[in-house]
């Protein structure tokens, strides 16, 4: 490491995490903003509010991470061709790989970040973030329409109208069981439970209705503590369940849903091929950043960012038309999440080498 390098290594992180540290209050005051109304009128305790801004603010920066170091990158590079520093360091005879090597280096570590966020950190805000907002920022009336439907193995179907996993309970649960493809016994009940302390659930107004030669045999009791084959997740509603497990746990996930036949199967992978999907954006986008703001244009530093926010705004719909077609259809989530990613790293080829020259 040379003073170049750690001349401009210090400024990439230094940028960078004044770019969050200037990004993330405005996406909390907004988000904020937009929910108090609710907080103060289901009256969340403040350290529940606390904990959940905290989360909100992981989710909201991993989600970002990429596009704020491009913007980050593209201001203090900038801010050196301005200054005629980079022609001070090229014509010292430092090669443009040279010159960006410190950069290459500050995307390695910001990388590593990311993906401890999205292997880890970034699933367990997550997983607080979605349970405030079902707990106190869902409406009633939303909730109770979220239905889940699910086959869970080759025998057994599982209905529930709704879930709080805040409370680990749901509402008009039933269990249906077939042997022989036909229906061997249906368990009913109005409110399912999941008792954590001792890993049974607890079923109210629980019905059996057995059916044997022809037969109903009836089985009612206002309270039942039980077990069943399925794990607590089975009963989350799917439009979350896959950001807020780690990667270990949501690859065992994939592979269960895809044994019982999920249709959400390309929204779960799409989630796990992202956790490694970002890193590699971190590097492209560096490369697009330092290609487009080392060249001092006449425009200035206005110019640069004018571009830089284009292109953000073209990788961020590229990724999310891309995903919602992988969620909503039968497009791989592979080409889905690595689209972007092939197509600017073609384009910071092409901007580097001209950069070069």
């Amino acid at each position: 490491m040379k003073i170049l390098d750690w001349y401009i290594l210090k400024r990439y992180l230094l940028t960078f995490l004044m770019m969050i540290l200037l990004f993330i209050p405005i996406g909390i005051t907004v988000h904020l903003a937009e929910k108090i109304g609710k907080i103060l009128e289901r009256e969340a305790p403040f350290s529940e509010v606390m904990v959940y801004l905290l989360d909100f603010t992981i989710v909201f920066a991993h989600l970002l991470f990429p596009l704020f170091l491009f913007l980050s990158v593209i201001w203090f590079t900038s801010k050196l061709a301005n200054n005629t520093e980079i022609v001070a360091f090229l014509s010292s005879g430092v090669s443009f790989s040279r010159f960006l090597r410190p950069y290459l280096i500050g995307a390695t570590i910001v990388g590593l970040i990311s993906i401890f966020l999205g292997l880890y950190l970034a699933p367990n805000a997550s997983k607080g973030y979605n349970d405030f907002q079902y707990k106190y920022l869902k409406s009633k009336q939303n909730t109770t329409k979220q239905k889940l439907f699910k086959q869970i193995n080759d025998n057994d179907i599982i209905y529930v109208s709704s879930f709080d996993a805040s409370k680990f309970q749901g509402l008009n649960f039933s269990l249906e069981h077939f042997e022989n493809n036909k229906l061997a016994y249906k368990i009913s009940s109005s409110n399912i439970r999941y008792l954590k302390e001792d890993s049974i659930y607890r079923l109210r107004n629980y019905l059996k209705r057995t059916v044997k030669d022809g037969i109903d045999i009836l089985e009612i009791e206002r309270k039942k503590d039980t077990i069943f084959n399925f794990e607590l997740e089975d009963l989350v509603p799917e439009d979350y369940i896959a950001e807020t497990l780690n990667y270990v746990d949501l690859k065992r996930f994939i592979t269960r849903e895809e044994e019982r036949g999920s249709s959400n199967i390309g929204r779960y992978k799409l989630e796990l091929y992202r956790k490694w999907s970002l890193p590699v954006s971190v590097f492209i986008l560096t490369i697009i950043a330092v290609a487009v703001s080392s060249i001092k244009r006449r425009g200035g530093m206005g110019v640069n960012l004018a571009f830089g926010i284009t292109i953000a705004m073209i990788f961020v719909f590229f990724d999310k038309v891309f995903g919602t077609m992988a969620a909503q259809s039968d497009f791989s989530p592979l080409i889905a999440v690595w689209f972007p990613n092939v197509i600017f790293g073609i384009l910071a080829v092409i901007l580097l080498y001209n950069a070069k020259r």
